[in-house]
């Protein structure tokens, strides 16, 4: 069946979109932002931190990234209001990246700098390895600019992460580390499963060496062992570090390690840019993509039965 679910990925793009929707719903709060408010308050009521996502980078024309900088200025406005325990997370495609860099880095700042005027915090989030120089370049200019509310992903499947730690270390920067799910050359990219793990550990030592505040990113069971193990052995406070999870990925586990004493964040998207974001969650979950298939067959043969 794995085998099957596999390849039943690859064909996800062919999939009807209606039924990618359906598929995905656990994984995104709504298309609007109540839905977003709604998914905080339940999280923030069993003890979890929310970040929330604009989702957005399906964008081609400039006056679509500004209603994303728009959206966000709601999200703040919204979180400030209902008093909500959230920051945001932010794609740079979605604020225009592909449309021009000063675009973006206009749209950014405006992001950060009313982010910074209700006293809440920007992540920029990590793309494929096609942002990542772009990425790097545009978190280090608002640092320069004198913004501290604003953190940034690294991934540990790309070959140039220790590299990238040891160059931000200066900063001291807040980062989110997790394994990544783009697909990624082998040059640029490791493959191997066990190599990702590994890099992964490598990576998350490197920032507590570097002094950073780490987002741990994962839902990997021995990522998660290997992370509490670290922070036990470091004497780390709950303060110094946090667990980060996605919404509807392995709740009962989440539940778990706030049980546990640890500070967890959950991501939460929303918006009617729902479709790539969908696939990527459904490409990271192979059993998932089965059930599509077993769902496009189902209505197939109903429709040929009728």
């Amino acid at each position: 069946m794995a085998i099957f679910d596999r390849t039943i990925v690859r064909l996800l793009p062919a999939v009807p979109r209606p039924v990618v929707q359906r598929l995905s719903s656990r994984y995104i709060a709504g298309p609007e932002l109540k839905d977003a408010r709604q998914a905080v308050r339940r999280l923030n009521a069993d003890g979890k931190a929310a970040t929330i996502d604009v989702l957005g980078e399906e964008i081609t024309t400039e006056e679509e990234a500004s209603a994303i900088v728009r959206a966000y200025q709601d999200v703040f406005a919204d979180i400030e209001r209902c008093k909500l325990d959230s920051g945001v997370s932010v794609k740079l495609t979605g604020l225009g990246l592909k449309l021009g860099y000063e675009l973006c880095r206009n749209n950014l700042r405006t992001v950060v700098e009313d982010a910074a005027s209700r006293g809440n915090f920007v992540r920029i989030d990590m793309e494929d390895s096609s942002t990542t120089d772009a990425t790097l370049r545009l978190y280090r200019e608002l640092r320069a600019e004198g913004h501290t509310n604003v953190g940034v992903v690294l991934q540990a499947m790309l070959r140039r992460t220790l590299g990238d730690i040891d160059a931000l270390a200066d900063l001291k920067p807040s980062v989110r580390i997790c394994k990544g799910i783009y697909v990624e050359s082998p040059e640029v990219a490791y493959q191997d499963f066990e190599a990702v793990r590994a890099a992964y550990v490598r990576a998350l030592e490197a920032l507590l060496d570097a002094g950073c505040y780490v987002g741990i990113a994962t839902h990997d069971e021995w990522l998660l062992s290997e992370a509490r193990r670290i922070v036990a052995e470091r004497g780390l406070e709950r303060g110094d570090y946090e667990f980060q999870m996605l919404l509807g990925v392995r709740p009962e586990r989440g539940d778990e390690l706030v049980r546990e004493g640890h500070r967890l964040r959950i991501y939460v998207p929303f918006g009617r840019h729902w479709y790539a974001y969908s696939l990527r969650r459904l490409q990271e979950n192979p059993r998932i993509a089965g059930y599509i298939a077993a769902d496009t067959f189902g209505r197939l043969l109903g429709h040929n039965g009728a």
